[in-house]
């Protein structure tokens, strides 16, 4: 009986220890909040939208041991495409590396911390492309995700599809944290 209630007990202090570590992993922003509405200056310049198209800064802290890079992507799930609307990936991120500037997404990547990769959106092209959904729809949800990778560097074409960098970052994902923020026009 003793020694089923330590089994039961290391278990739980082992689930807590777990949790305590993922939770610490934290991605924010100091230009787009949590649960808040995208200003114009990081929305789309097209399709009806006149905003600035600046990607956000972005920052994080409490990647888990054994992390060699970072993806990030933006994704909007609320698209009336059947399967979301992709519209930022960063792969190959150092990872010594804990931030992205304002404005890292230009479709030549200058800013961007030497090594990383920007993969194709659905827009057609690497780089940031910000919310533009379609007039009198609610407001979209836009997912920032920031992925702690346990290789140094994902294989991906310039070419390849949102969906074959997705599949490689998340074969090689040792955990994720994420904030939500919301534009609607």
């Amino acid at each position: 009986m003793k020694t089923s209630k330590i089994s039961v007990v290391s278990a739980i202090l082992f689930l807590i220890s777990v949790t305590a570590v993922a939770a610490d992993f934290k991605l924010t922003s100091a230009d787009v909040a949590n649960k808040a509405t995208i200003g114009s200056k990081h929305i789309f310049n097209g399709f009806g939208c006149s905003g600035e198209n600046v990607s956000p800064a972005l920052s994080w802290s409490g990647a888990p041991a054994g992390t060699q890079s970072f993806a990030l992507t933006v994704y909007d799930p609320d698209a009336p495409t059947g399967s979301g609307w992709w519209h930022w990936m960063v792969i190959n991120i150092p990872g010594n590396v804990s931030a992205l500037k304002a404005g890292a997404g230009t479709v030549d990547g200058k800013l961007l911390p030497t090594g990383s990769q920007q993969a194709r959106t659905d827009f057609g092209i690497a780089g940031y492309g910000g919310p533009c959904p379609p007039a009198g729809n609610k407001p979209h949800r836009y997912i920032f995700t920031l992925y702690a990778l346990k290789v140094p560097k994902i294989e991906v074409n310039a070419d390849a599809t949102p969906a074959v960098a997705g599949f490689m970052i998340n074969s090689n994902k040792l955990d994720s944290t994420s904030f939500t923020a919301y534009y609607g026009r």
